[in-house]
């Protein structure tokens, strides 16, 4: 029996009920990526130029700090990742991730949260980054999370 994980970073809270609610579906191990210097209300907001994840998502290379120990993606077939939209693709904190793990092979799931955005840009950009990987169809969660909702997309 293969054995998945969910990693997400959830900067206000949403994402991490979805990724509570799906590991729990798929019986996956759950792994917040946690930046190591938290977010600010003030370093969240998108109106402002010159905020933290404005500055953050304006450079291409920029790859905050994740705090704590990594997981070991050897012990997981399927990978499921979850991650508010940011600028209409996946905040840089998720490229830090991918690229402090061997994701060779892995399937990986994306999944993402947003009031407004897409996942596909998301799911596009990951995936010429990291081709190693073996890309599943993104997910993208809006409004109300609901277990049906979560299964049928698994499914």
């Amino acid at each position: 029996m293969s054995k998945n994980l969910v990693a997400y970073f959830s900067a206000s809270g949403v994402t991490g009920k979805v990724a509570e609610a799906l590991s729990g579906l798929v019986d996956a191990d759950l792994y917040e990526i946690k930046p190591a210097q938290l977010y600010s209300q003030a370093d969240l907001n998108w109106m402002d130029n010159q905020s933290r994840s404005s500055v953050e998502m304006r450079e291409k290379n920029s790859r905050p700090e994740i705090s704590g120990e990594l997981p070991n993606l050897d012990e997981y077939e399927n990978i499921f990742i979850g991650f508010p939209v940011w600028w209409y693709t996946a905040p840089h904190i998720i490229n830090t991730f991918l690229e402090s793990c061997n994701i060779a092979g892995k399937n990986i799931y994306v999944f993402a949260t947003s009031g407004g955005s897409t996942v596909e840009k998301s799911f596009r950009d990951l995936k010429a980054a990291y081709p190693a990987a073996n890309w599943k169809a993104g997910k993208l969660i809006r409004g109300r999370i609901t277990r049906d909702m979560l299964k049928g997309w698994f499914e």
